[in-house]
């Protein structure tokens, strides 16, 4: 019996480095988008004006954010309807091959098709790896596992900066083996592609939730099945709450942090902060606010209260950044990042707290659709923002308002949702 725990021990540790892995070439892509976006729309789009690029750069972005969108819907109803370690393995494989292909593109419209399939793939791994781990890990010691995941993911971030800004040294590398000469964001997207297609040999030793196994052999309880959500007016409250949660995270990363350039740099009076540089130390720290936040969950035992204490600490130092560091250097700037990612660093918590408010038969689905649901509320959080910089309230107090709107409703939506620390998710949810 004990040599079995060993064996089932072993493939749950297993588990969590193919997710956790799984999870960092899932930011690295992410991120890397970003941080070669402008590189590679100006190499094909030669000739064009500026402007022309900076819009063809948001219009592959928003390309992206809707295949997450669709991306979440499909992989969390197959992965309650055919398995979480299927979508796992499935979502690595198509944005990996993804990757690969955007090496290639020599035009807009195949660059754009192909972030919306690379954004499918994407949607699909980190709900599929927090609910795996969720239901194989035992409820007192699951969130250490989403912890790991959440925490080694982020650094992927930190990677795809590195590489972006040092790619042409693997290019050249590749140049003298090869006689072929990559640009530097084409050998970014290769290394994402790669990382993504190694991570697949790990598949071997893997296993599937015993909760998915013992529910798909009950032919009776419907899965996957969004009306259990839609048309149950409690169960989509929750799902609304959960959403509304993560939502201070994107504010900060997605508005404060991928502006730094454009917007909040030039506000304190700094000229030479570089957006990938910002996005970088921002990811160091969501790595470290996630680690501390999943202890802290461990040590109080409570998603809630941790939740609670990292939206307030939020909230004072977006004050503090707006109105009160003009005039500072570049690098107290990217150590203010850094703190902006540590204060929202609870996106571990967030997931399983998403995962953990559902039946076994509809977990994959509320996992996977809910964090992207957050990232796509990055198009909620820019209108808003220009709705305000177009009414002449400039943009510390534009960024603010939009803050304090986000950060309240978190708080309030954390207020109406149950404790999950040591919630047993072994039940379904009925029609």
């Amino acid at each position: 019996m004990n040599e079995m725990n060993k064996g089932t021990d072993k493939k749950v540790i297993l588990l969590i480095i193919v997710a956790a892995l799984g999870y960092f070439v899932d930011i690295y892509d992410m991120v890397l988008f970003g941080v070669v976006k402008s590189e590679s729309v100006s190499s094909i789009m030669v000739g064009y004006s500026i402007e022309e690029k900076a819009s063809t750069g948001k219009f592959l972005y928003n390309m992206q954010m809707w295949g997450m969108l669709i991306g979440g819907l499909l992989w969390g109803i197959l992965g309650d309807k055919k398995g979480r370690l299927k979508v796992l393995f499935g979502s690595i494989l198509l944005y990996s091959a993804a990757n690969l292909a955007n090496a290639f593109v020599t035009d807009i419209t195949s660059y754009a098709i192909i972030r919306v399939i690379a954004g499918i793939g994407l949607a699909g791994e980190l709900g599929a790896g927090i609910t795996l781990v969720s239901e194989m890990m035992s409820k007192e010691k699951r969130g250490y596992g989403t912890m790991i995941i959440v925490t080694f993911g982020a650094l992927g971030a930190v990677v795809a900066s590195l590489v972006g800004a040092e790619g042409q040294v693997i290019g050249n590398l590749i140049f003298d083996l090869t006689g072929y000469q990559f640009e530097n964001w084409q050998v970014t997207y290769i290394i994402g592609g790669m990382l993504g297609l190694l991570l697949l040999l790990l598949r071997v030793g893997t296993i599937e939730s015993s909760f998915f196994k013992n529910m798909s052999e009950d032919k009776k309880v419907s899965k996957g099945n969004l009306s259990l959500i839609f048309r149950n007016k409690e169960n989509l409250m929750k799902y609304i709450h959960c959403i509304v949660i993560g939502i201070p995270i994107y504010f900060v990363v997605g508005l404060l942090i991928m502006n730094s350039k454009d917007n909040f740099a030039p506000l304190l009076g700094i000229n030479d902060i570089k957006n990938g540089t910002a996005i970088m130390y921002t990811y160091i720290g969501l790595s470290f606010g996630d680690l501390l936040s999943g202890v802290l969950s461990q040590v109080l035992r409570s998603r809630k209260k941790v939740i609670r204490m990292y939206l307030v600490f939020t909230l004072l130092l977006v004050i503090s950044f707006l109105f009160f560091m003009e005039g500072i250097s570049a690098e107290m700037y990217y150590f203010v990042c850094f703190l902006l990612g540590c204060a929202t660093g609870y996106w571990a918590l967030f997931v399983s707290m998403a995962a953990e408010q559902f039946g076994t038969n509809i977990r994959s689905t509320t996992a996977n659709t809910i964090p992207n649901f957050v990232r796509g509320s990055v198009n909620l959080i820019m209108p808003s923002f220009a709705f305000l910089m177009a009414l002449n309230f400039g943009d510390a107090w534009s960024a603010l308002i939009v803050g304090l709107i986000f950060i309240s409703l978190a708080l309030y939506s954390l207020s109406r949702l149950q404790e999950t620390f040591g919630k047993d998710l072994n039940y379904f949810e009925e029609e």
